[in-house]
């Protein structure tokens, strides 16, 4: 469809809220006419109408009708050091980043052939089957089984199925046509557990006999699992633990494996059951194109004169200032440590959540732990490289609130932001008040909780 597309620009002063300084936003409006909807008037009314009444009447259809997009550009108000990375600079930033040790690590953990004794030390062996997991209780009253004969609808068998699998192998969790997702993979190997009646159902329906897998929370395109959890029900007796096990293993092996498979309780669901979740994301800190990351820029910024304390809300006189692309690993352990123990909203750190889930309670998470430290990774070419190690244990999660996070503490540690820079990016007015999300590579869902929070039990202990 043929347009006519019109660029507007224009400035505006606002009040964010009573009390506050003004805040500016400079916005490009975007103006399109279709000139189908304008033949379209024209044809409707030529006959009814003078011709210069038809004119007016279009003009007005014109602006009824026009598609109107607004592209905001985000002006900080909140000091710093530095002038803060634009959008497209954090982006390059962290994708610059070499991955792919990173990646190696994440693949060798699924396999089974390495464990986290290898960042963290031996004391993180929790005493799961899996050497440097931490364990899942089995103690929890929604797992226990009843020995007593059930009926009814609780007759059915529920299995809980921990899972490890590598994200660059995959296209996500969730399925999606034409695409290699965990899900698909596991729903298609339980397919031959199906009861017959199910099975008869969905051939009649011409649809694929797949088993139905339920999970604690569905990870994006190429995030690792280390220890995802799902369920899965049937009405047949017959299915043993190992049973389901082989058949998920050998779906893709090498990819995804299966850690332990234990028949549970009807009343236990992997998402609404869950009491926290833990993260871990790995941040290569050394790259060609950058200084090394960890030196920090707090020094950096004595030596060159730079301790002044700029506005950003002064744009003309930023644009001239410096940029500070070194970071300290202390300064993000700061920043983050302020989100400990809070409940808060994190609609600003979420990207792609649907309009009703951005207000109110379902974007309020609670932060058991958040930390941030330095450590050398062994790569497969006997060498080492220094990372940072990013842990958040939490309630619940946003979608892609993790990389969010990541991404903008490490902004504001090399803008040189204060500590509680990321509580004040709460009360933004726009999610490009945080950085784009941080590469998904670096990231992993460690393990889900039934249990309370135990925070002695953390690979980045508290100071």
């Amino acid at each position: 469809m043929s347009a006519i597309v019109k660029y507007t620009s224009i400035f505006i002063p606002f009040h964010t809220s009573p009390g506050k300084p003004f805040r500016r936003r400079f916005i490009t409006t975007t103006i399109t006419v279709h000139r189908t909807l304008l033949h379209r008037h024209r044809h409707r009314h030529r006959h009814r109408r003078p011709k210069h009444q038809m004119d007016m009447d279009m003009n007005k259809d014109k602006h009824s009708e026009v598609e109107i997009e607004s592209h905001v550009h985000y002006n900080h108000t909140l000091p710093s050091k530095y002038v803060r990375w634009t959008a497209r600079e954090s982006f390059q930033f962290m994708y610059a980043r070499p991955w792919h040790p990173v990646n190696d690590f994440y693949l060798n953990i699924v396999r089974g052939t390495h464990s986290f004794s290898i960042l963290f030390g031996p004391q993180t062996v929790l005493g799961h089957n899996d050497p440097g997991i931490p364990a899942l209780s089995d103690e929890t009253e929604l797992e226990s089984v009843s020995s007593e004969d059930r009926h009814g609808r609780w007759a059915r068998v529920t299995f809980k199925i921990v899972l490890s699998y590598h994200g660059a192998s995959f296209d996500g969790w969730q399925k999606q046509p034409g695409l290699s997702t965990v899900q698909s993979i596991v729903e298609g190997s339980l397919g031959k557990f199906v009861d017959e009646k199910k099975t008869q159902l969905l051939k009649d329906k011409g649809l694929p006999v797949e088993g139905c897998a339920i999970v604690a929370g569905r990870t994006d395109k190429g995030v690792t699992a280390l220890q995802q959890v799902c369920s899965f029900y049937t009405w047949r007796k017959d299915v043993k633990p190992r049973e389901v096990e082989d058949a998920i293993n050998s779906a893709a092996p090498g990819k995804l494996r299966v850690i332990s498979v234990s028949e549970v309780s009807r009343a236990f669901h992997p998402n609404f059951s869950a009491k926290w979740r833990r993260y871990l994301y790995i941040f290569p800190l050394t790259d060609g194109d950058y200084m090394d990351q960890s030196g920090g820029n707090e020094d950096l910024c004595a030596n060159n004169g730079c301790n002044g304390i700029h506005d950003s809300a002064n744009k003309d006189e930023l644009e001239s200032e410096q940029k500070s692309y070194v970071f300290s690993v202390r300064k993000v352990n700061r920043l983050l440590r302020q989100l400990e123990g809070k409940l808060l909203s994190y609609k600003m750190f979420a990207r792609d959540t649907k309009a009703s889930r951005n207000e109110g309670p379902p974007t309020e998470c609670f932060l058991y732990h958040a930390r941030a430290m330095e450590i050398r990774l062994a790569t497969d070419y006997n060498e080492e490289t220094r990372v940072m190690c990013v842990e958040l244990v939490a309630n619940r999660f946003l979608r892609k609130m993790v990389r969010v996070l990541v991404a903008t503490s490490i902004r504001e540690a090399a803008a040189g932001a204060e500590d509680d820079a990321l509580l004040q990016l709460m009360d933004a007015t726009c999610r490009r008040a945080t950085a784009p999300p941080a590469p998904p590579d670096g990231l992993c869902l460690v393990d889900v909780g039934y249990t309370e929070f135990d925070g002695t039990k953390c690979f980045v202990p508290k100071e």
